[in-house]
Order: structure tokens, then C-alpha cells, then sequence
């Protein structure tokens, strides 16, 4: 299954992926409503570097979610690999472009719900909601750090 959000950001694509560098940008990305705690940010953004999450499925059940990332090419892409977690498998492309008002950034998620065809059915209620309202809390957290003019 195929998970895309992507928006336009008046900043530099330097500025925009610069964000994510961000020793921090992982905790500022995580919604206030996920049941969602950052054990160990990623060190940073470069291949092997890994981040390990603790959150809950259904609001119930504890999983931890260990992600590395396996691709690096600042400014354009960098992509981050589920290890271990809920999903029988995620992979998840952050694309940084030029765009005449700054830059578009995209994010692509590739992902394998668990429960087999259950989870697949189920998808497009569940879990698809919740990636597009998590993915549209990044991107306007996003925006307002780059184009707010924080340093």
C-alpha cells in the first residue's frame, strides 16, 4: 500500500531538509494526540542511523518501532526503514524538490499493514485517517519552523 502527502513550503530545499536535521525534529514532528514516546532520536539523518519509538496500538497495546535510515542525499531524499514495529513492513521517503514559491515536500510512505488481507481491508479506515492526519500535522509543523524564520 501507498501513502502520499505533499505540500509547498516557502523556504529554501535546503532550509526545508535542514529542518529534519534537526537534532529535535523528531519530537517536534510527533502529534500531541499519538500515544507516542521518542526513546532514542536517530543521531541523524545519514544511512544506519536509527531511532527507536514506543506507541500503542489501538491506544492499548505497547509496541516498540525501531526505524534506520537507508538512504541519504541531502538536500533531495532521505528515507528511513522500519526494523521492527507494527507494520509487517514501512518504508518511508522524505523528497525535498525546488519549487518556484521554495520548495515541495514529499513524503511517501510504502508500507504492509499486520493481520494480512484483515489489515489491508482495514486499512482505508483505520490506518489511512490516521496517516493523513499525522502527515498533515508534519507538514504545517514544518512550515511554520521554515518559513517562520527560526534558526
Amino acid at each position: 500500500m501507498i501513502f502520499s502527502r505533499q505540500s509547498v513550503i516557502r523556504a529554501s530545499p535546503e532550509r526545508v531538509f535542514g529542518f529534519h536535521e534537526l537534532p529535535d525534529a523528531l519530537r517536534r514532528l510527533t502529534p500531541p494526540w499519538e500515544p507516542t514516546r521518542v526513546v532514542q532520536a536517530a543521531a541523524d539523518l545519514r544511512v544506519g542511523s536509527q531511532a527507536l519509538i514506543e506507541t500503542h496500538l489501538f491506544g492499548l497495546v505497547p509496541v516498540r518501532w525501531l526505524a534506520r535510515h537507508t538512504a541519504y542525499d541531502p538536500p533531495r531524499m532521505f528515507e528511513d526503514v522500519q526494523v521492527e514495529g507494527p507494520f509487517k513492513s514501512w518504508r518511508h521517503r522524505h523528497f525535498v524538490e525546488p519549487h518556484p514559491s521554495g520548495a515541495v515536500l514529499r513524503d511517501e510512505v510504502e508500507y504492509e499493514p499486520p493481520l494480512g488481507a484483515l489489515g489491508r481491508l482495514a486499512a482505508p479506515l483505520f490506518i489511512e485517517p490516521r496517516l493523513r492526519r499525522l502527515f498533515d500535522y508534519r507538514h504545517e509543523v514544518t512550515r511554520a519552523w521554515c518559513e517562520g524564520g527560526e534558526a
